[in-house]
């Protein structure tokens, strides 16, 4: 009975230690799927942005010289005031000029006084005279031509001496010559003689009248206005100093527009066009713009093309050499295929990928090619279609081929965002 009773116990323990040791291989076989989150693979618009930093510049500015060596008179503006194109800045002392001003112009009143009196007054009197020796010459002539024939007729017939008739010829070739005189000097003054005058006399007055404008135009310069209508940024000078040649008295900026100066790089430059918009973001904030500059060359040294971005600047908030990150809107697609930027993961060989989850829950890596990103969308080229399941959470680490469990994106805590 000891025997038989020994042997049961040895029995039902040796099943009991088989089952329990054949149940753990077959549990170690199982894997447990992976939770993940899905989004689906859509068609939608995109914009394609261009980003880049730039350094802002004003939309115009100018270094105001003098463009007459003379000491400074007065200073009517100081740094941050406002001026208008055309306002007084400064004033030089110049009363030398307007001395020499002056004189110019009595020396030019005085030529146009004479050009009258040539016109006016000295050429007609001298025609008059002319006109009346003439008419007084050619009457003696007449006369000495009627007693010159009046004796050649009475020497003919004996009645008169050859001398009396030889006094008289030589009384005709005088009266002639004087006639001849006359009409020469006549001719003279109505040909030669008067234009000559009037011309020398026009030459006087045009040579005084360009001496006069040239003296007030020096006189003028003594007044330094400003080109362009801005904001004062600097003036150096002071009343009394003499500035060197060339020298900047006052600086202005237009700063009701500013232009910001990107460097973009040239496969993105290729899509960017004059009147593009844009937009300026910066510590004045989000502001609007254009594109007004696509430079034709590109930089060799870093291989990029510099654009000008154009933005308004009315309460100046924009300010000339700040750093301003720049946007630019190059393009609308209308209908690409658009996936979160969560989705995209990196290749274990290089490149991107998406996880796309079928329908039999079974995890499947596409690698993908990219295109344009806006936000949080990224543009798909190739590697998805639209309808497509792509792991946005837990993709990582996740292998090809691996069973999943597709759950729903938790939903907001109203708590927290209370809080």
């Amino acid at each position: 009975m000891r025997l038989f009773a020994a042997s049961a116990f040895v029995g039902i323990c040796s099943i009991l230690l088989a089952g329990c040791g054949g149940a753990k291989p077959e549990a170690a076989d199982v894997e447990s799927p992976m939770p993940v989150q899905v989004e689906t693979v859509r068609k939608g618009p995109i914009d394609h942005i261009i980003t880049a930093d730039a350094v802002l510049y004003p939309v115009n500015q100018a270094n105001v010289t003098a463009k007459i060596s003379a000491p400074v008179k007065r200073v009517l503006v100081n740094r941050g005031d406002h001026v208008k194109a055309g306002e007084v800045l400064i004033e030089l002392e110049t009363a030398d000029l307007a001395a020499t001003a002056n004189e110019s112009k009595s020396l030019y009143d005085q030529s146009q006084a004479a050009l009258q009196t040539v016109t006016g007054a000295t050429v007609v009197e001298d025609k008059a005279k002319a006109q009346t020796d003439l008419e007084s010459a050619r009457q003696v002539l007449e006369a000495a031509q009627k007693v010159y024939d009046s004796r050649a007729a009475l020497q003919r017939q004996g009645a008169l001496a050859q001398r009396q008739v030889d006094d008289a010829k030589v009384t005709l070739v005088q009266a002639q010559a004087a006639y001849n005189t006359a009409k020469q000097h006549l001719d003279t003054l109505n040909s030669v003689g008067q234009r000559e005058q009037i011309r020398a006399a026009q030459a006087n007055v045009e040579a005084a009248k360009a001496h006069y404008e040239n003296s007030t135009v020096q006189e003028s310069y003594g007044k330094i206005t400003s080109p362009i209508s801005g904001v004062v940024s600097d003036r150096p000078v002071y009343p009394g100093e003499m500035p060197a040649s060339g020298t900047p008295l006052i600086s202005i900026v237009d700063t009701s527009s500013v232009v910001a100066r990107a460097n973009v790089p040239v496969r993105e430059a290729a899509y960017v066009q004059t009147g593009q918009a844009a937009t300026l973001t910066g510590a004045a904030g989000d502001v609007a713009g254009k594109v007004v500059v696509v430079s034709p060359s590109v930089d060799p040294n870093t291989t990029t093309v510099e654009i000008w971005v154009q933005a308004p600047n009315p309460e100046g908030k924009l300010k000339s050499g700040d750093t301003v990150h720049v946007a630019i809107k190059a393009a609308t697609l209308q209908d690409a295929t658009l996936v979160s930027s969560s989705a995209i993961l990196n290749a274990d060989e290089g490149g991107q990928m998406v996880i796309v989850v079928t329908p039999d829950n079974v995890a499947h890596q596409h690698k993908v090619s990219l295109g344009v990103r806006q936000g949080i969308n990224i543009e798909v080229l190739s590697g998805v279609n639209e309808g497509d399941k792509v792991v946005t959470v837990g993709g990582l680490g996740l292998d090809d081929g691996s069973k999943v469990i597709v759950k729903e994106a938790p939903p907001e805590d109203d708590d927290d965002d209370a809080k």
